[in-house]
């Protein structure tokens, strides 16, 4: 196994398990190493720091293990046996009324670089590592041993998510093949689109919040805004909502959107779908659509990078605000983000700061997070990516 070298000094952030070598750090690396090659972190002294994927970029090496140990069949079943027993043990897998989960959640199960949703009797795997889509076929053979009659399908969905190009397939069943892609979630059936849809198909991480959204929904005007596969928009009517109003830019989310509050509550008249910019659609509140007494924010990410942070917290104020502005005294508003890059703290100032703008009372109700199938690695903060508030507003 070919190594690569640190400069001095630059392993004590290593030696406390944080899992990504970045290539300042580097002293030398051997001569031959590929993208995606198994290697061995040494220090600039020589001492064994620990295994993993290289890859060119800021972050170029993510550790696999701390261990001294070849990347084989029998390792990745251990993790992948170690990921399956902890959902497995907190109740998230095995559920009859949820099939729904996020079994591996890179850097969270010690697995960094790969995601793997189970939807069902299908997984779907996502390489964000060249290291990971390298090994894939591996992955997937360990992941049937691992889960036995669990699954009887895998698809791999990488297309989106490297950042090189290859000719190997991107996308496909690396394991069995099916069409059957409709899974429940708390008891509610919806459509998972793998083969086009964002993410793995579904935002598995809003699950509990979608839950909270429910105990809330009874008798309000719901506004969905960027509503994708309208997730909040069928719990909001189980949980009695006088009307739901969902939201989204895209066409094909509205589609999908209508299909899966069809597959739940067919020939609802509570429910109705808008293809429309959020900022267009929030402006009209009042005019051209009905006034809501409980509104949901949860936009793509503002900022994937550092460099986008300045620009992402002035779009969360400025969504926030108009919010603030248009909902009903006495609503209650989710309101959410998904950039890891912005911190908690982040998110609250900005929200705060709208809040302050649109001169409406705010307060507290819960501070939310991503669910325990995603699991934040205590010696990696940076996997604390998801965020909300819900607020009520006076």
């Amino acid at each position: 196994m070919k190594e690569i070298r640190l400069k001095k000094g630059k392993e004590e952030s290593l030696k406390r398990f944080h899992p990504w070598v970045f290539s300042g750090a580097i002293q030398h690396i051997d001569d031959g190493v590929e993208e995606g090659d198994v290697v061995r972190v040494i220090s600039f002294g020589g001492e064994f720091i620990g295994v993993g994927h290289y890859q060119q970029g800021s972050i170029a090496v993510r550790i696999l293990t701390f261990a001294d140990v070849e990347i084989d069949a029998e390792f990745w079943q251990s993790r992948l046996r170690s990921a399956f027993l902890m959902r497995l043990s907190i109740g998230i897998a095995g559920n009859p009324q949820n099939n729904t989960y996020r079994l591996v959640h890179g850097e969270g199960d010690n697995l960094p670089g790969l995601i793997i949703d189970v939807y069902d009797k299908t997984a779907v795997m996502q390489a964000h590592s060249i290291g990971m889509h390298l090994m894939r076929k591996e992955i997937a053979k360990a992941l049937v041993e691992v889960m036995g009659s669990h699954i009887s399908h895998i698809y791999y969905k990488s297309e989106t998510t490297l950042p090189f190009m290859t000719e190997d397939d991107m996308n496909g069943f690396l394991y069995g093949g099916s069409d059957d892609n409709i899974a429940l979630e708390n008891g509610l059936k919806f459509r998972v689109d793998w083969l086009r849809g964002q993410k793995t198909g579904f935002f598995v991480d809003q699950r509990e919040n979608r839950s909270l959204l429910e105990k809330y929904a009874k008798g309000k005007r719901v506004l969905n805004m960027f509503c994708y596969t309208g997730g909040f928009s069928f719990y909001a009517m189980r949980g009695g909502a006088e009307l739901v109003h969902s939201v989204d830019s895209s066409e094909k989310a509205i589609a999908l959107t209508k299909e899966n509050v069809a597959l739940n509550f067919p020939d609802d008249s509570r429910h109705a779908a808008y293809c429309e910019d959020a900022f267009k659609f929030l402006d009209s509140i009042g005019n051209n659509h009905t006034t809501y007494n409980l509104i949901v924010l949860d936009p793509p990410a503002f900022a994937k990078h550092r460099g986008a942070l300045h620009n992402a917290l002035k779009g969360y104020t400025r969504l926030n605000q108009k919010a603030f502005e248009k909902i009903e005294k006495g609503g209650v508003l989710f309101t959410f983000s998904c950039s890891q890059v912005v911190t908690k703290d982040h998110f609250r100032n900005a929200v705060f700061t709208a809040a302050a703008l649109a001169k409406r009372k705010v307060r507290i109700l819960h501070q939310l997070h991503q669910p325990a199938d995603h699991p934040i690695n205590i010696y990696h903060p940076e996997g604390e990516y998801l965020k909300g508030l819900v607020l009520y507003v006076e």
